[in-house]
């Protein structure tokens, strides 16, 4: 009896000592074959990996560099659950064979912030391709293309993001939660869908449920708005309104118009912050946000939105209609590019032609409906510089094309 009992627990030892030594090779293969695929985007350090008997598998001490960011985000625990031995040593043997029912949390995420969080080869591209203005723009300083960045948020105090994140896929659905300190949190209910590792885009097409979020802003709104109108010295209701009309300025270059309702709702939150609750659809055109014709008021239902528990009616997005276009109009604008060949007045030319007017005196008028005139200095693909003479000397104005909605040129007209 006694040499059986032995056995036994001899059995038991090589058998739990086989289950911690697999599932540290398996950790170890999938992450390393996750560091390879994530090599062009940054480098991943995985920590040490630890296991439980019921099916858990532990990272603790990883970090992730990004390489568009000078700072690395950090964990000091990350728990994946998989329910049982089993269904544990299955998904990583294949991250396709997920189990029914997981759960991972992350604890001690921290990223520490930087005056300059992007590095300059990012910021020197910009952040959209296609070249339409930004939709949400929160203008830091009296340069309205100054925007909020790391650097303001460290004056404000916050000198670095931590928190918590908790995904749980369940049978009924996908739901999400991310806590963090003094700076809001995050959570989604997505039911029906189901996270698919190996096809990441699946996931997007796994429910045809929208997805409920919601988000609280954690007093971080209040703030940003009391700093921002500060340095850009205006008042929090001018400064809101100057970030709403960027997000005016934003829908109609995609030729799109935000209701009344929309706009007050968004200038209400850049002021006061709060909780929203509203639903998307993440496989549909503007995420599910109701998209209507321009003659179709009243017609159809509006976004569900709740702003600090109260429903707000009328939220949606208008289609606006095309700027008619004569063929008079045009032949009128030819004569006028010639003009008097006797007489200097301003010319408007194309944005694309600037190249051919460096030296000369300029007139530039930006998407804010602000004007810099002065001496055309450079142009590149990208932006142009402009210089004005100040107290004796020049001083040099670099603004983004996309920026420019107008460019006039100080010159004799052309005889015909």
């Amino acid at each position: 009896m006694k040499r059986l009992l032995t056995l036994l627990i001899v059995l038991v030892f090589l058998t739990f000592a086989a289950f911690k030594g697999a599932v540290w090779w398996l950790a170890d293969q999938r992450l390393a074959e996750a560091r390879l695929a994530l090599d062009e985007y940054g480098v991943l350090e995985r920590g040490s990996i630890g296991s439980g008997a019921d099916g858990r598998l532990v990272l603790t001490n990883g970090r992730w560099q990004d390489f568009r960011l000078t700072q690395p985000l950090e964990s000091g625990r990350v728990e994946f659950d998989a329910g049982s031995p089993v269904a544990l040593l299955t998904a990583l043997a294949d991250p396709g064979e997920l189990p029914g029912e997981w759960l991972l949390r992350a604890e001690g995420l921290g990223l520490k912030l930087d005056a300059t969080m992007f590095r300059n080869w990012v910021t020197a591209e910009g952040t959209n391709v296609e070249g339409d203005p930004a939709l949400l723009v929160l203008p830091c300083a009296p340069d309205p293309r100054q925007q909020l960045g790391s650097g303001d948020l460290m004056r404000m105090g916050i000198t670095g993001l931590a928190g918590e994140l908790l995904v749980q896929q369940t049978a009924n659905g996908l739901y999400g939660e991310l806590n963090t300190a003094g700076t809001g949190s995050l959570e989604l209910d997505w039911p029906g869908a189901r996270l698919d590792l190996m096809a990441p885009e699946d996931t997007l097409a796994s429910s045809d449920a929208p997805m409920a979020i919601t988000v609280r802003d954690g007093g971080l709104m209040r703030r940003v708005a009391a700093y921002c109108s500060r340095e850009a010295g205006l008042d929090t209701m001018e400064w809101a309104r100057r970030a709403t009309g960027a997000l005016e300025q934003g829908l109609n270059a995609r030729g799109l118009a935000a209701s009344e309702q929309l706009l007050a709702l968004y200038r209400q939150w850049l002021l006061e912050g709060g909780e929203l609750k509203f639903a998307i659809e993440p496989s549909e055109p503007w995420l599910g946000i109701p998209v209507r014709e321009a003659d179709s008021e009243g017609q159809g239902a509006g976004w569900e939105v709740a702003y600090n528990g109260a429903g707000v009616p009328d939220i949606y997005l208008e289609i606006l209609p095309p700027e008619p276009e004569t063929a008079g109009e045009s032949e009128e604008e030819s004569p006028d590019t010639n003009g008097n060949p006797a007489v200097q007045e301003w010319y408007v030319e194309p944005v694309g032609t600037a190249g051919q007017w460096i030296g000369r005196q300029v007139r530039v008028t930006l998407s804010n409906d602000n004007v810099v005139e002065g001496r055309l200095v450079s142009v590149s693909d990208r932006e142009l510089e402009v210089a004005r003479v100040v107290a004796g000397g020049e001083v040099a104005y670099p603004m983004l094309l996309r920026a420019v909605s107008g460019f006039e040129v100080w010159r004799r007209g052309r005889s015909e």
